[in-house]
């Protein structure tokens, strides 16, 4: 049984940065794909991008903003996100993949959910 709890979230001003952690209790996750996931009020839970041991894929929405790294001795997968907007105040989530292809970003291929942490930009 895998837990993973996410932190850093907080308010930033449009044009700024966060870093976003994803942690994983019990576990070292070297060889398993994470992804990243936002949901805003009223709307679908959304990918963001996910890595596996070699690769990182993105959505369309926030490549060339947003980048994902692993730190696997301390079993924390990271989401880095510069020039934020507005339109990225979401709760995001981190999860790992239990099926299909990372690249898809399908919310149904992950689980072992995360309780989310709250990203506020202003504008």
């Amino acid at each position: 049984q895998v837990q993973l709890a996410e932190s850093g979230g907080g308010l930033v001003q449009a044009g700024g940065s966060l870093r976003l952690s994803c942690a994983a209790s019990g576990r070292a996750f070297s060889t398993y794909t994470i992804g990243w996931f936002r949901q805003a009020p009223g709307k679908e839970r959304e990918f963001v991008g996910a890595i596996t041991w070699n690769s990182g894929y993105y959505a369309d929405s926030v490549k060339g903003r947003f980048t994902i790294f692993r730190e696997n001795t301390k079993s924390t997968v990271y989401l880095q996100m510069n020039s934020l907007k507005p339109e990225d105040t979401a709760v995001y989530y981190c999860a790992l993949q239990k099926s299909g292809l990372a690249a898809q970003g399908l919310a149904s291929d992950f689980g072992s959910w995360g309780q989310g942490t709250q990203v506020t930009v202003s504008s």
